[in-house]
């Protein structure tokens, strides 16, 4: 029983790993366009609809057949003891990659994106745990201090830029990178985007509305009070654009192709013409010339025939115990690195059989050469 027990806790210790593991690299790895996200909302936010929830700003995601759309910022009943790290966008090798957004005990890198409500770049101030309850600030959040009595003011809030650019790094973004602190706390044990957060993301886009080709970077639904209500009196609109909109010059589809998703096909093929020079027929010629150089010397030693000068005579590579190709070794060779590269690619499962004595035992049998004829004629001329 207590081995039974045992492989169970064995088996689901590995799977508990294989799981968060695989949660990890969904977090961190998303989707990646060829066009640059709008300018975020300006917009007010909802008033916290009690005590536990914690703020989650509004972002662009993508959609493959209509592009960006907006969705809302909201208030989540928070995992007790984490923050959110919201997701961002950043430029890399020509694309816009999203950078999915986590739940840990700190605060990690949201590559310098000003949110706001108390996401100003770095960090969050918009409250902190304080055992098990959740403190708000009210000088960032907006919360009914009648209903929520954990609260306190501290107006001390970093805010990286003023700007609403939605997106880190190339041309236009936020030019940010992690410190210390966000880079220690991106290898955290983090938790993913809650169900409630799925299911708003998703809500978000079925409604053309959010689309920004549609609302040009107003959207009419930028925060609401709880997650997946789109209607009534938590919904808040954007006051106005985060800047000009401006339509993208390419399509969706045209937007997601030539990705860097498609790049590894491209860098294992430079990876396979890199791999060639091992089969280049100089590095043939070079192996076979050394193993015939073993076997002719073999056959020095162990027998100075006639016989041996007419092999000695033929091209080196000709040596090999291969009943096949000794047949075609009456001709010369036209061309020396051709010849060299016919046998490689089997040389490396003749080379262990081929050996030189074996073959040099075979060669008295056959009839005798044809130069040896003219010593045998001597011998009736003793007679006369």
């Amino acid at each position: 029983m207590k081995m039974h027990r045992s492989v169970r806790w064995l088996v689901f210790a590995v799977m508990m790993l294989s799981l968060s593991a695989a949660s990890f690299s969904q977090i961190t790895v998303g989707i990646s366009v060829r066009v640059a996200p709008p300018a975020l909302p300006v917009y007010t936010q909802p008033i916290c609809p009690g005590p536990g929830y914690l703020w989650t700003p509004g972002y662009w995601a993508w959609n493959d057949d209509a592009g960006y759309y907006w969705v809302p910022g909201t208030w989540v009943v928070a995992p007790v003891g984490y923050l959110w790290t919201p997701g961002y966008w950043g430029w890399s090798d020509g694309v816009y990659g999203w950078h999915r957004g986590y739940w840990g005990p700190h605060i990690g890198f949201y590559g310098g994106v000003n949110y706001g409500f108390g996401y100003g770049g770095v960090g969050f101030g918009g409250g902190e745990w304080r055992g098990g309850a959740f403190f708000y600030n009210t000088a960032v959040v907006h919360v009914d201090s009648v209903h929520i009595t954990n609260v306190y003011v501290n107006k001390t809030v970093i805010v990286n830029n003023e700007s609403h650019v939605a997106f880190n790094g190339g041309a236009g973004g936020v030019a940010a990178r992690p410190t210390h602190e966000e880079e220690m706390a991106e290898h955290e044990h983090h938790r993913e985007p809650l169900a409630d957060q799925t299911r708003h993301e998703h809500m978000a886009s079925q409604n053309k509305q959010n689309f920004a080709s549609t609302n040009h970077g107003r959207p009419a639904i930028a925060a609401t009070a709880r997650p997946g209500e789109f209607k009534g009196k938590g919904v808040v609109a954007a006051k106005s654009a985060g800047a000009p909109y401006k339509a993208p010059a390419m399509s969706p589809k045209q937007a997601r192709a030539s990705t860097p998703a498609a790049k590894p096909a491209s860098t294992s093929a430079s990876a396979n013409n890199k791999s060639k020079p091992a089969n280049h027929p100089s590095t043939a010629s070079n192996k076979n010339n050394t193993a015939s150089n073993k076997a002719n010397t073999s056959h020095t030693n162990t027998n100075k025939t006639s016989n041996h000068k007419a092999q000695n005579s033929a091209h080196p590579n000709e040596t090999h115990a291969n009943e096949t190709h000794a047949a075609k070794t009456a001709a010369p060779p036209s061309h020396p690195s051709h010849t060299a590269s016919q046998p490689h690619q089997s040389a490396p499962k003749s080379t262990p059989v081929v050996k030189p004595v074996a073959q040099h035992q075979s060669t008295p049998t056959p009839t005798p050469h044809p130069q040896s004829a003219p010593k045998a004629a001597p011998k009736p001329g003793k007679g006369r």
